[in-house]
């Protein structure tokens, strides 16, 4: 330690000076409070910058959370737009006519009965509007030759040649609508070929 007094450069660990015995504890307590005063300002920086640096970031922070906010509200906005439309859509197809999903009704075939020669035939035809379709070709005649159709309810139909009919194909056809099965009698008599076909529109 250099004495102040004389300039002499003593140990360290002296207290007096050895060659003017000056005291050397007075120059040291001398420099201490200036090398306090330098620390304790280095420390009011430090404190200084690291406010302003958190009142930065705490700014930024706030201005990237308005923006934020603002450039979701436009997106929201066509979000609600976008809900409101398909719902106007639904409302409008849910009003559209049903015409176009009720199927159309048609004549369906639901029986058909074949044969020749001469017998007859028991069918029961089920409930509902029903069209029945017959025709029969005849063998070469020498009498009557016939195909009938008779309902339990009244209703038929048929064809029949006579001794000097032309031998051809005939057909007859008759409809009807009932609430309740109807048995129907096919009876035929000298013939090469008949069919009898029925139908229900449905």
């Amino acid at each position: 330690m250099k004495c102040s007094q004389c300039g002499f450069e003593n140990n360290d660990k002296a207290k007096f000076c050895t060659k003017c015995g000056s005291s050397l504890t007075q120059m040291t307590v001398e420099n201490t409070p200036k090398s306090n005063n330098n620390t304790k300002y280095i420390i009011i920086a430090l404190v200084v910058v690291i406010i302003v640096l958190v009142g930065c970031i705490g700014f930024f922070a706030m201005n990237m959370t308005v923006n934020h906010v603002d450039s979701q509200s436009p997106s929201d906005n066509q979000a609600e737009q976008v809900d409101e439309n398909v719902s106007t859509n639904e409302v409008s197809s849910s009003q559209s006519p049903k015409t176009s999903q009720v199927s159309e009704k048609s004549w369906e075939l639901i029986g058909s009965y074949s044969g020749s020669g001469s017998g007859s035939k028991l069918i029961e035809v089920p409930e509902g509007k029903i069209k029945v379709e017959l025709s029969a070709y005849p063998i070469k005649n020498y009498a009557t030759n016939y195909l009938y159709v008779t309902g339990s309810n009244g209703n038929g139909g048929g064809v029949d040649w006579g001794s000097t009919s032309a031998v051809e194909t005939r057909s007859d056809s008759f409809s009807y609508t009932s609430s309740s099965s109807e048995t129907f009698t096919i009876d035929y008599y000298e013939t090469v070929s008949w069919q009898v076909d029925f139908y229900r529109y449905q």
